[in-house]
């Protein structure tokens, strides 16, 4: 158990050692003191601060996402590139702890990069715009259940973007341990994260059951906040949460079991 954490420390390290990655976390930050300040600047009217949360947040969250699965893509991929893997492999570890070590780890600074999010855009926007109390989501976000206050919205919707998370960071991830170039990892996976708004468009018009079970279709849980829980899902296509959770749940298994078997079967000789 020890060496594991020591083993998961040690991951940790690695991520944090580089400079890329407090960038990362820097720049949501000051991207979103920019956001608040430029606007409480230049804005003719009032601003107040749950309406600027709302909008940063449809800015941040998908950068966060990029930076993540960015951090995903090149944990284990970036091992073959620099030539490192034959000298973690000749440890006293399993292939299947030392993989597992990377995952928590990249769990955690996914976690991190949230609360990031979290704390900086609820924190500056009341120091810059000044706290609201007893707000409730339907004035701000849309939300159709008149009881929902802002800050129940805002962690629910940060739940199940942690979620969300989870899912595309395990998909790059899954592609990290597959390919052994860092650089093809890191641009495969940014292209099925960019895209996936897109091809969950497109599949949408394709009337087919099979398109009910496309991961695209359900990466975005929030929706189901912004619906009516009368309704059972979505007034589109009637899904679930329930469903789209356990939709994602089997690609979630299928994504960590091919990552296991490719990186534990793999030949590192070469």
């Amino acid at each position: 158990m020890f060496d594991f954490a020591a083993l998961v420390a040690n991951e940790n390290m690695k991520i944090f050692r580089r400079v890329r990655s407090w960038i990362m976390l820097g720049l949501l930050v000051l991207l979103t003191a920019a956001i608040s300040i430029i606007a409480s600047v230049t804005a003719s009217s009032t601003i107040k601060m749950w309406d600027m949360t709302s909008m940063e947040l449809m800015i941040l969250i998908p950068l966060a996402n990029i930076f993540c699965v960015i951090i995903a893509a090149d944990i284990v991929a970036s091992e073959f590139t620099n030539g490192t893997i034959k000298l973690l492999l000749i440890r006293p570890w399993t292939r299947s702890k030392v993989l597992l070590s990377k995952y928590v780890s990249l769990l955690i600074f996914v976690l991190i990069t949230l609360a990031v999010v979290y704390v900086s855009t609820l924190l500056i926007n009341s120091l810059v715009f000044g706290y609201e109390g007893g707000v409730m989501a339907q004035q701000v976000f849309g939300v159709l259940d008149p009881g929902m206050s802002a800050w129940s919205y805002m962690n629910q919707y940060f739940l199940l973007q942690l979620v969300s998370f989870i899912v595309t960071v395990t998909l790059a991830f899954m592609i990290s341990a597959v390919f052994r170039s860092s650089a093809l990892a890191i641009g495969l996976s940014l292209f099925i994260v960019l895209m996936s708004e897109v091809l969950s468009q497109l599949f949408s018009l394709v009337n087919k059951p099979w398109v009910d079970y496309v991961l695209f279709q359900h990466l975005n849980l929030t929706k189901y906040l912004r619906m009516d829980a009368a309704l059972g899902g979505s007034n589109q296509d009637m899904m679930t949460l329930g469903f789209s959770l356990a939709v994602l749940a089997g690609y979630y298994i299928v994504f960590m079991a091919l990552s296991w078997f490719v990186f534990t079967k793999r030949d590192v000789a070469a």
